[in-house]
C-alpha cells in the first residue's frame, strides 16, 4: 500500500464494553473504521467504586477526544505503616508532567465518572447492548462474530475485551488457567471535608493494607479508600461489612478510621476476590487480538488495571495505523507491533503487583516483622517502587502524544 494513500475503512468488532473495550472502540472509530462494540448487558455499567489513573492514561484519553478537565483529583502517593510512619513517597517527574500538561502522577476518580466521559464522545449506535458473544469463526480473509441470539457480523479484526473470564480468549488460547491470589479487596468512597488534599496513603499492618486517595465526585472533593486482606479461595464472607472493616482499622492512624465512619456501606462499598492468570507471550492470533483483563488481569497492588486496559485500546489502534486491516500481512505486522509494545510491559506490572500482594499479606511471622523493620527504617521500599513501577511507566509516557499548549 502507498503510505500516502488513504487507509481503507474496515470493520472492527469489539466484545465487551469495559474500559478497554470503550477505548478500543473510540480509537478505531477515530482512525476511520466501521466499529461495533458488543456488550452482553443491557447497558454499560462500570463496576466498583473509585480508581487511580496515571498521566499516561489521561494522555491517551485526551488523544481519543475525552474531556479530562476536572475528571479527578491528583495527589502525592505516600507509603506508610499502619501507625502513620512514612516509608516512601512516590516522586513526581517534571518531564512527564510537562509532556502531559498536567501536574502530579496519579488522579483519583470514580470509575463511573471516567466511563461517562468516554461515553460522552462515543458515536451514537456504535454500542450494541444486550448482545452475548457465543463464538467466532475465522478464515484467511475475515472473522465472523456469532452471538447467542443467532446474529453474526463479519469483520476484519475481532477484539476481545470481555474481562477476566473472557469467552473470546478461551476460544483463542484454550483454558484460561485462572488462579486465586490469596487476597480480597474492599473499595469504598465517601465525603470527608476536613482531610488534607493532594496526598494519598498506602499503609500496611502485618497482614492488611488500608489506603486512601483524594477524588472528585461531581466536582466536589471526596475520598476513595480501600482495604486489602488475606483471603482464601472458597472462603465465605457473610458478616456485617461495617463491623468487619472497622475492626480491621482499629488502632490505625487517622484518617482511615474516620473514612470508614463516614462511608455509606450499602451504596459505596464493593468487594472483589482477586484472580490472575498465567502470563501470555502474545495477545494476537490471526485476526483476533485482546485488551485488558481478558489477557492480563492484575491485582490492586498495581493500581493500574483500568488504566492499562485503556492504554491497550489506544495502542492497539495506534499499532495498526496506516495498515489495511483486510490484508492479512499488514494486519499481522501491526498486531506484532502491538504485542511488542504492550505484552512485556503489562506482564511485568501484573507480576510485580502479585508479588507485592504476597509480600504484604502472606509473609509469615517472624519474616513479616523483619520486612516491616526494613521498610520502616531503610529506603528499600522507595527504591523498589521507583525501579519496578515508576521507571517503566515514565518511559511509557515518553512515547505518548505531547499536550497541546
Amino acid at each position: 500500500m502507498n503510505p500516502a494513500s488513504p487507509v481503507p475503512r474496515r470493520r472492527v468488532a469489539i466484545i465487551g464494553a469495559g474500559p478497554g473495550g470503550l477505548a478500543a472502540a473510540l480509537a478505531f472509530h477515530r482512525a476511520g473504521h466501521e466499529v461495533r462494540l458488543f456488550e452482553r448487558q443491557e447497558g454499560v455499567r462500570p463496576l466498583g467504586g473509585a480508581v487511580l489513573l496515571s498521566l499516561p492514561v489521561l494522555s491517551v484519553l485526551r488523544d481519543m477526544g475525552v474531556d479530562i478537565r476536572e475528571l479527578g483529583a491528583y495527589g502525592v502517593t505516600e507509603f506508610r505503616n499502619h501507625r502513620g510512619r512514612l516509608r516512601a513517597r512516590l516522586p513526581f517527574n517534571p518531564r512527564a508532567e510537562a509532556r502531559a500538561g498536567l501536574p502530579g502522577w496519579h488522579y483519583g476518580m470514580l470509575r463511573s465518572a471516567a466511563v461517562e466521559r468516554m461515553l460522552a464522545v462515543m458515536p451514537p449506535g456504535l454500542i450494541r447492548a444486550g448482545k452475548s458473544f457465543a463464538r467466532y469463526a475465522e478464515t484467511a480473509d475475515a472473522v465472523t462474530a456469532h452471538f447467542d441470539d443467532g446474529s453474526h457480523w463479519e469483520v476484519d479484526l475481532l477484539v476481545g475485551a470481555d474481562g477476566i473470564r473472557s469467552t473470546v480468549a478461551q476460544q483463542t488460547f484454550g483454558e484460561l488457567g485462572l488462579f486465586h491470589c490469596g487476597i480480597q479487596v474492599w473499595l469504598a468512597w465517601c465525603h470527608c471535608d476536613d482531610l488534607p488534599r493532594e496526598v494519598g496513603w498506602i499503609s500496611h499492618s502485618r497482614t492488611v493494607q488500608a489506603s486512601f486517595f483524594p477524588i472528585l465526585h461531581e466536582g466536589r472533593p471526596a475520598v476513595e479508600w480501600w482495604l486489602v486482606e488475606p483471603w482464601n479461595e472458597g472462603q465465605r464472607f457473610d458478616g456485617d461489612v461495617r463491623a468487619h472493616l472497622t475492626q480491621h482499622l482499629r488502632g490505625w492512624a487517622d484518617p482511615l478510621p474516620r473514612l470508614a465512619a463516614a462511608t455509606d456501606f450499602e451504596r459505596h462499598c464493593f468487594r472483589w476476590e482477586i484472580y490472575n492468570r498465567p502470563a501470555l507471550a502474545s495477545w494476537s492470533r490471526g485476526r483476533v487480538s485482546f485488551v485488558g483483563d481478558a489477557v492480563h488481569p492484575v491485582s490492586p497492588y498495581a493500581a493500574y488495571g483500568m488504566g492499562m486496559a485503556i492504554e491497550d485500546g489506544w495502542w492497539l489502534a495506534k499499532s495498526l495505523e496506516g495498515a489495511d486491516l483486510a490484508r492479512r500481512d499488514e494486519l499481522a505486522q501491526g498486531l506484532a507491533a502491538y504485542d511488542r509494545q504492550r505484552v512485556a510491559y503489562t506482564n511485568k506490572n501484573a507480576k510485580i503487583a502479585r508479588h507485592m500482594g504476597h509480600l504484604f499479606h502472606r509473609t509469615p511471622w517472624p519474616l513479616s516483622a523483619l520486612r516491616d523493620a526494613v521498610f520502616d527504617h531503610t529506603p528499600l521500599l522507595e527504591a523498589m517502587l521507583v525501579e519496578n513501577y515508576l521507571k517503566d511507566a515514565e518511559m511509557q509516557m515518553e512515547t505518548l502524544p505531547i499536550a497541546a499548549h
